[in-house]
């Protein structure tokens, strides 16, 4: 099974920046879309961030654009967002998730998730 380690995560002043990292376990060989997911502003449910697939396709939300980059490093199996111009709203547990298509089906994998805190 696929375990995601997250990884960059903590406390920064806002206009600051901070990098996430998600490493997959063992080097992935078949069509994936990585992203992360943020709390959403009111109940339990996870909001996309930003994700990216094995061709470098990238989506990103409307309040990511300009702020946050998504990538991805094949030979470490790890994807990376990269969070500039960071605000209080920011502030959030963040989930790596990845969702992997087997010769069997699809799987989706979900890290643990990381702290992110934007304050003064």
């Amino acid at each position: 099974q696929v375990q995601l380690e997250e990884s960059g995560g903590g406390w920064v002043q806002p206009g600051g920046s901070l990098s996430l990292s998600c490493r997959a376990s063992l080097p992935i060989s078949t069509s994936y879309q990585v992203g992360w997911y943020r709390q959403a502003v009111l109940g339990p449910q996870r909001a996309l961030v930003a994700s990216v697939t094995d061709r470098d396709g990238t989506e990103y939300a409307d309040s990511a654009k300009g702020r946050l980059a998504i990538s991805s490093d094949n030979a470490e199996n790890t994807v990376n967002l990269q969070m500039n111009g960071l605000t209080p709203e920011d502030t959030s547990v963040y989930w790596c998730a990845a969702q992997i298509s087997y010769s069997t089906g699809i799987k989706c994998y979900w890290g643990q998730g990381i702290q992110v805190i934007v304050t003064s």
